[in-house]
């Protein structure tokens, strides 16, 4: 379980656009054709794409399901937490105030975000 530095945004940016960073290492897909997509979502909902409904709408199409973090776990348990306890598969965390992708035990961000509460996350559904 490890932080990996990960930036896929094309200007090399790094404040406002987690949740677009996040859907790209998560579906593998870049920035702009994730961008689009959601805005495209955002514009549908008149949404930003930021909107947390408009981004899990945007998942949801690509097949991707919700769950929620254990109400005993809510306020004790980090990323960190949830990559020891998922050391394989793919997954995106709902922090907050940010988002980070979970990718076989090991958490992709800009910054180390490893001791944050998450309070949902998104997988590939069945």
């Amino acid at each position: 379980m490890a932080f990996v530095f990960f930036n896929p945004n094309p200007n090399g940016r790094f404040v406002g656009d987690c949740t677009i960073r996040a859907i790209c290492k998560l579906t593998n897909q870049d920035w702009d054709t994730v961008y689009t997509g959601t805005a495209f979502e955002g514009f549908l909902r008149k949404d930003m794409p930021s909107g947390n409904a408009t981004w899990g709408a945007y998942l949801v199409r690509k097949g991707f399901v919700r769950r929620f973090i254990p109400d005993s776990k809510l306020g004790f348990y980090t990323v960190k937490d949830f990559c020891i306890d998922h050391p394989s598969g793919t997954f995106l965390l709902a922090l907050d105030q940010h988002v980070v992708t979970v990718v076989d035990g090991n958490y992709y961000d800009t910054w180390d975000s490893g001791n944050e509460m998450p309070i949902y996350y998104w997988m590939k559904g069945d």
